[in-house]
């Protein structure tokens, strides 16, 4: 469903983003990591497969990754009970994460970055300029930027929703065309699609934000919380110009369907800071 949408309008969207030059990709920890937590090498594989599919149309692509935290459970083998605990995880996985995208990504001669932020990185002008110039110079050597939330240093972050606004801010701040967060679900839904069977996938958001934003609020869970900070992310860089597209990570092909205009998950139209009241 498109909640009234004009047909038109989201058509542009698609448009928009099949066209896009420069995309940034957000795969979120359940997109890279299996039911124990261990870095899921097939699904990995997949994200690089897909990402190449966009770079192979001269496209440039920079990935936000989650999973850090994810992986150095798998690896150490404990639970996380205390913030010092995860940030202690995400060094320990935040290599392994690396060290199997450098191999994946080398499967098509392929190199990639490490690039660790915080808030305090986007915030601050100088250290922000400074990121933008590394992303620039890493763009034109043909290396794959990789961000991730530096977890070591920083303990908000850590919550839901970890690197859901950092890719927001990265896909404005270095002006990016398009953005898409790939997840476990196949979009954004009038309900929880893991507890409400008779959930429909909204196709896309725009001018009907408000009454989208409503919807998940009341259907999130502990669970599927991390919904709400994607769809704020999506708005936020909607609001910019930048269509946004929240999608299944396990979907075949499915950066390729995005660049030809194909619908999948849900679009968030460009719309210029206009929602409805």
């Amino acid at each position: 469903m498109s909640e009234g949408l004009e047909g038109a309008a989201v058509a542009e969207a698609r448009r928009l983003a099949a066209d896009a030059e420069r995309v940034v990709v957000k795969a979120g920890t359940n997109s890279l990591t299996d039911a124990e937590s261990n870095l899921d090498n097939e699904k990995l594989d997949k994200l690089v497969d897909d990402i190449e599919a966009l770079l192979t149309r001269n496209k440039e692509v920079i990935l936000v990754s989650s999973g850090a935290i994810g992986a150095g459970t798998g690896r150490i083998e404990t639970s996380t009970g205390t913030v010092e605990e995860s940030q202690a995880l995400s060094t320990v996985g935040q290599s392994h994460l690396m060290h199997r995208y450098t191999e994946s990504f080398s499967r098509y001669d392929r190199k990639v970055a490490q690039l660790l932020l915080t808030q305090h990185d986007l915030e601050n002008p100088e250290r922000f300029t400074n990121f933008r110039n590394t992303v620039e110079t890493l763009l034109d050597w043909g290396v794959v930027p990789i961000i991730n939330e530096n977890d070591a240093v920083a303990t908000e972050e850590i919550r839901i929703g970890d690197n859901d606004m950092l890719s927001a801010a990265a896909t404005m701040g270095v002006d990016a065309d398009l953005l898409v967060t790939l997840t476990d679900v196949g979009g954004v839904y009038t309900g929880n699609p893991k507890e409400d069977r008779d959930a429909e996938r909204i196709e896309a958001v725009g001018t009907n934000y408000d009454t989208v934003q409503a919807m998940v609020a009341e259907s999130t869970s502990d669970e599927f919380g991390g919904i709400q900070t994607k769809v704020e992310g999506a708005r936020d860089v909607s609001e910019h110009g930048i269509p946004a597209v929240i999608t299944k990570s396990t979907e075949a092909d499915v950066l390729e369907k995005i660049a030809t205009a194909k619908p999948v998950g849900t679009i968030f139209v460009p719309i210029n800071g206009v929602s409805d009241d």
